[in-house]
């Protein structure tokens, strides 16, 4: 199709799923600040009154894992009665065990050259395209950038009503695979029971869409939708349990590129379904910003206990200017993808998940993380000029 429309969401961080997220990747961070050499697989789960932190860990880091969730909610704004969530009430379960020695095997020395092996089996894809400056799909850039304004205005005590928890999305309109305008905008947002919702409304759109969205994007048919059901008090895990790792495609490309299904938040780079993804967006936002093609997707799969991958598969969906089997050669010269080889390209031993948790994983050039720079491009065209002679 050349003429479409196509639909992405975002979340704030008080969304009861990106809570645990955050929770999961903050002791993560906890773990790593210690002991660079932690084995993370920790989950969260959040509800009314309780929190559940479970999962398999092996680091000598000495980790509060009660303080460490507590921290977290009173900095997304969860900090008493009212709020969505009662930090200072509630009850925090942990169960963790240590890393399975079969699994840890496996990774400690892999079958094929006794460095490390991927933590697990399965396939990772990343993606980038040239619709926005970030190299990201247009929908769900700006619903992040939605989502993040919402935050924005509630901590400035802009709209002093606001609360934690909030949903945007982005509905954009395709002519001829290129976006021309959007077709529809979508923010629901926790508040206090003491705004009118026509107040609401209105300091919305003032203060969040028309502060946000590129002004010749929005035309007289655009349809605008705040807080459709009029009322938003009870939210947070007040009002809806949470659970890591439910937001995968607010985590990726919002829909638009494909997805392996492993979820990234509270796992470290060992496992392949969070670094691998991470290496996949940096090489194809190397292949994009060279200009080696509009559109990159690149899936990488892995067996458990084997460091190189089992496949690489390249698509440009017919943007390339060289053929996909000579990218693919230039970057299997250029690239490791060895789970060591991410590691140490990527600096994935760094305390960097917890500001990752929230807005998306991609397209953060404000976090300044080594996956989201295009410092290959130079390489990656004379690899290309060398292998397209061969």
């Amino acid at each position: 199709m050349q003429n479409y429309l196509f639909t992405s969401e975002s979340v704030t961080c008080g969304h009861p799923d990106k809570v645990c997220d955050y929770i999961s990747d903050s002791i993560l961070d906890a773990a790593l600040k210690e002991d660079r050499n932690s084995r993370v697989a920790c989950e969260t789960s959040i509800s009314k009154d309780t929190i559940f932190i479970f999962g398999e860990i092996t680091t000598n880091a000495n980790l509060d894992y009660k303080k460490i969730a507590k921290d977290t909610l009173r900095k997304i704004g969860y900090s008493a009665k009212g709020s969505g969530f009662d930090v200072e009430n509630c009850r925090v379960i942990v169960d963790i065990q240590k890393q399975s020695n079969d699994i840890a095997m496996g990774v400690n020395s892999s079958l094929d050259n006794n460095s490390l092996g991927a933590g697990d089996q399965g396939m990772m894809f990343g993606y980038a395209c040239d619709e926005t400056e970030e190299l990201m799909p247009l929908p769900i850039s700006l619903a992040h950038k939605l989502a993040k304004k919402l935050e924005e205005v509630r901590r400035k005590n802009i709209l002093d009503y606001l609360m934690p928890d909030g949903k945007t999305q982005v509905t954009v309109e395709y002519e001829n695979d290129k976006p021309k305008r959007i077709d529809t905008l979508i923010i629901s947002t926790q508040h206090k029971d003491t705004v009118n919702i026509s107040k609401l409304r209105d300091d919305i759109y003032k203060n969040i869409i028309l502060t946000t969205i590129p002004k010749d994007l929005i035309d007289a048919n655009t349809k605008v939708f705040i807080n459709p059901t009029g009322r938003f008090v009870i939210g947070g895990p007040e009002s809806d349990s949470g659970l890591t790792g439910r937001k995968i495609i607010v985590d990726t490309y919002g829909g638009y590129a494909r997805h392996g299904g492993g979820a990234f938040s509270g796992k470290d780079a060992t496992k392949v379904d969070r670094s691998a993804a991470y290496m996949a967006r940096y090489v194809a936002k190397n292949i994009v910003k060279s200009g080696l093609a509009k559109k990159c997707e690149i899936q990488i799969s892995y067996a458990i206990g084997v460091s190189k991958p089992v496949s690489i598969y390249i698509n440009t969906f017919n943007t390339g200017i060289v053929e996909e089997s000579v990218l693919l050669k230039a970057i299997n010269s250029l690239f490791d993808f060895t789970p060591q080889g991410i590691i140490d390209t990527l600096h994935l031993k760094e305390p960097i998940y917890s500001d990752l948790s929230h807005y998306g994983h991609f397209g953060r050039e404000d976090l300044n993380v080594q996956f989201e720079k295009t410092d290959k491009v130079d390489e990656l065209l004379k690899k290309v000029k060398e292998k397209n002679k061969e």
